[in-house]
């Protein structure tokens, strides 16, 4: 081959692969976006999980908070009983709750079901006074922020809900669950990865993606993912440019990588949350 032929041929393929880079780079938004709308349909099967089995719980906790005795005196007896709450009810066998609770009326909380508890002591109605409104006898939802109840050393946020534990009609206690942003993040992150990973098969050209918790005017990733990614998200103002069906999506440069960057509102999570998804390919 002449040595001409062999550069137009170079030449050749380097723009075909420019070009090839291209159009992927342009599809990513779009693929983005398709990923932030399956896992809002995540979130709304993880949140009906919660919804339906709390109440139940609840139940299975009406004896141990009839009990004459101080529930303080036997706080082993409070972690068992809500071990035993959790994987009697298949809901929230499933649950992707990061805690389960028992707290007084007053908001206090007496134990959770984690073998390190930070939680307990603590008052629940100052990180989310919403919860208050258990004590009338129905289960309610709220966000806030709660640091005993964080996943990451740093900032983290928390979706949580409350069952009352209703002794003839009165509230006896509280039955709480919920999960940190930053611990949701990591488990639509996994999903979202694994269904692609699927996809494109073992050995397809796998993308890299993130998913963040967006909330109000911070965004909370998995505990590994980058923070240069959530300044990045938080500095685009997306809440602020969700269309009429609660999306957006846009090309975004982070650290010189080119990304896909789409938002789906998640109104089941509360006002002013949404899914956002970083795709970009490898």
């Amino acid at each position: 081959m002449k040595p001409s032929t062999t550069r137009l041929l170079t030449l050749f393929i380097a723009v075909a692969l420019a070009l090839a880079c291209s159009r992927d780079k342009e599809k990513s938004p779009a693929r983005a976006l398709e990923h932030a709308a399956a896992l809002a349909k995540t979130v709304e099967t993880d949140v009906g999980e919660v919804r339906a089995g709390l109440p139940e719980g609840a139940k299975l906790l009406v004896r141990l908070v009839s009990s004459d005795k101080p529930l303080q005196d036997d706080l082993q007896a409070v972690r068992e009983a809500l071990e035993r709450a959790r994987d009697k009810v298949q809901d929230l066998r499933v649950a992707k709750s990061t805690f389960f609770a028992l707290a007084e009326p007053s908001g206090v909380v007496l134990r959770n079901d984690q073998a390190q508890d930070s939680m307990a002591g603590k008052n629940l109605f100052e990180s989310f006074p919403a919860l208050r409104g258990a004590l009338e006898g129905k289960r309610v939802e709220t966000i806030g922020q709660m640091p005993e109840a964080a996943r990451v050393k740093g900032p983290d946020g928390q979706w949580v809900t409350a069952a009352p534990v209703l002794v003839d009609g009165k509230a006896r206690a509280l039955y709480v669950t919920g999960w940190s942003w930053s611990a949701y993040a990591y488990r639509l992150e996994n999903s979202l990865r694994s269904e692609v990973r699927s996809q494109v098969g073992e050995q397809g050209k796998m993308p890299l993606l993130y998913v963040y918790m967006v909330v109000t005017d911070a965004a909370y990733g998995a505990p590994v993912s980058p923070e240069v990614n959530a300044s990045a998200i938080v500095g685009e103002k997306p809440l602020e440019k969700l269309d009429a069906a609660g999306q957006w999506s846009t090309r975004i440069e982070i650290t010189g990588r080119d990304f896909g960057l789409a938002v789906q509102r998640t109104p089941i999570l509360g006002e002013g949350v949404a899914i956002a998804v970083l795709r970009t390919e490898t």
